[in-house]
């Protein structure tokens, strides 16, 4: 019997390791393992997640924001950690708290060189982007001439890896894009090691690249949905164990007769005698308006409960008419079972959308089994 009582997200430690150790069976021995922790750890606990991951071996870290590395530094995470999307308005803090960043254009690699400079740094550790076909962050091949300049110029930075993102490496209708974006980067990140003099780390693959691209491996890989339990295919998934499991109460339940109606802009009109149970959870919560009117569902003692009529800001109402249940049940939004990504999947988006958007008023409980 569960001892559910309220909305809650538990986050279980040994489903981390278990993927954390699946995706560190793919590598070869050598190739580094960075730990992709940003969006409050894809929606579960930043803190938390870098802390276990760093007790059992991984090798650095990734946030987006410099805000997200400095909190992890104040909860004592002492592993390297790479900034993916930096602005330069934070670089001085970014600094300050020995983090490194991503430096994918000519204004933010000058920028970064005047603030280290002033700092007085030298051959602070700096990660350059490129970009292979993504076209989202990135130098291209035909920078590299003015990067090199501006390294030649100070000692302040010293380049740690040169990284690049691949755009679809889940989708094998796009084998071919992926091979190009491969070859690219090497021939790119080659041209660069050669003006260099030395060989910085070279990576590439996300969670779907280090499944699908073994010889894209290069010297560490990105994980970021992966370590959370999910692989883009179900293939993987069901080698992988969500980490996060998201659950609720029936807070009440009503009885419509026909013709009656639920919800704001009275969006379901019942056409039967129809039992409902109302949730305490929203899209103030991460359950967007789109789980609305059927394209979503919970889980009831197993069974499929659609949730019926508009999301609210904090309540969503089922359908229980074929469900033995009472007020005070537990109910599974996702868990292993019944997953982020096969309910996002519904509403016609995917699991990290869903992940991500958990608010921080739903309570986090950690299940730790050592």
């Amino acid at each position: 019997m569960s001892n559910v009582k309220e909305t809650v997200l538990e986050i279980n430690l040994a489903h981390l390791t278990h993927n954390y150790n699946y995706l560190r069976s793919k590598l070869k021995l050598g190739v580094k393992l960075l730990a992709v922790v940003k969006a409050a750890g894809y929606g579960s606990d930043a803190v938390v997640m870098a802390k276990h991951l760093e007790k059992i071996g991984a090798d650095y870290f990734a946030v987006a924001y410099v805000s997200e590395g400095i909190a992890l530094r104040e909860a004592g995470i002492t592993t390297q950690i790479l900034v993916l999307h930096p602005q330069p308005i934070n670089f001085l803090a970014l600094i300050n708290y020995q983090l490194e960043p991503s430096l994918y254009s000519s204004r933010v690699l000058k920028e970064f060189i005047a603030i280290a400079e002033t700092k007085k740094q030298k051959e602070y550790p700096v990660h350059i982007k490129l970009n292979t076909g993504l076209n989202r962050l990135g130098f291209w091949e035909n920078d590299v001439d003015d990067i090199i300049d501006h390294l030649n110029e100070t000692d302040s930075i010293r380049i740690r890896s040169l990284f690049s993102h691949l755009a679809a490496s889940e989708d094998h209708n796009e084998k071919e894009f992926t091979i190009n974006q491969i070859n690219s980067f090497k021939k790119t990140a080659s041209e660069m090691i050669d003006q260099l003099g030395y060989t910085p780390i070279l990576h590439q693959s996300n969670t779907s690249g280090v499944l699908n691209y073994p010889k894209a491996h290069f010297d560490m890989v990105r994980t970021g949905i992966g370590l959370y339990g999910y692989g883009n295919e179900t293939i993987y998934d069901n080698q992988l164990k969500p980490v996060a499991s998201l659950k609720s109460v029936i807070s009440q339940i009503h009885m419509l007769e026909p013709g009656e109606t639920l919800g704001y802009n009275r969006a379901f009109t019942a056409d039967s005698f129809t039992k409902t149970a109302t949730i305490p959870i929203g899209h103030a919560d991460g359950i967007g308006r789109q789980y609305g009117n059927k394209k979503g569902f919970v889980t009831i003692h197993g069974k499929k409960a659609y949730i019926i009529g508009n999301v609210c800001m904090d309540m969503i109402m089922i359908d229980i008419t074929d469900i033995e249940c009472k007020e005070g049940d537990e109910v599974i939004i996702f868990d292993n079972s019944s997953s982020a990504a096969i309910i996002a999947e519904g509403a016609g988006t995917i699991s990290y959308e869903l992940l991500t958007a958990i608010s921080p008023r739903v309570k986090r409980i950690v299940i730790d089994n050592n």
